[in-house]
C-alpha cells in the first residue's frame, strides 16, 4: 500500500511538472507568434476563454495571437513564476509591449486528463511608474 501511494505521488508530480512546462510552452509559442502550433500541441479537445477580449474557443484564441503578432511583433515576456496544483497551472509574466508599457499578468490554466490545456483565466495589471514602496510587483 505505502508504494503504490509514493508511485501515485510521483505520478502526481510528474504530471504537475509537465503541465508546468507545457503551461509556459504554450503561452510562449502563442505569443510569440505562432498560436497554431501551440494549439496543436498543447490544447484539448475544447478551449475554454475566460478573457472578455478573446473570443470563446480555439479559433478566436489562433485569430486574437496572430493580430497580437502583426500588430506589436516587438512585444516581450518573461515568466517570473509557474505554480500547478491539481489540474490547475498558473504563470506570473512580466510583459513588455511598444512604447516601454509594462504589464504584470497572471494566467491559469485547467488541464484536462491527457496533459492538454482545455481553460484559461488571466488578470493584467499595467505596472505603473512610481510606487508607494521600492518593491517590485514580483
Amino acid at each position: 500500500q505505502t508504494v503504490n501511494k509514493l508511485k501515485k505521488q510521483l505520478t502526481m508530480n510528474q504530471n504537475l511538472k509537465q503541465n508546468k512546462q507545457n503551461a509556459v510552452a504554450f503561452y510562449k509559442t502563442a505569443y510569440e507568434g505562432n498560436p497554431q502550433k501551440a494549439v496543436d500541441l498543447y490544447v484539448g479537445a475544447e478551449y475554454i476563454q475566460h478573457n472578455p477580449l478573446v473570443g470563446d474557443g480555439i479559433q478566436p484564441f489562433i485569430d486574437y495571437f496572430e493580430r497580437m503578432a502583426g500588430e506589436y511583433p516587438n512585444k516581450s515576456i518573461e515568466f517570473v513564476r509557474v505554480i500547478a496544483e491539481g489540474d490547475l497551472t498558473a504563470l506570473h509574466t512580466h510583459q513588455i509591449w511598444p512604447d516601454n508599457i509594462e504589464y504584470v499578468t497572471m494566467d491559469f490554466f485547467r488541464f484536462d486528463n491527457n496533459g492538454k490545456i482545455i481553460e484559461h483565466w488571466d488578470s493584467m495589471q499595467e505596472i505603473p511608474k512610481t510606487s508607494a514602496h521600492k518593491n517590485t510587483m514580483y
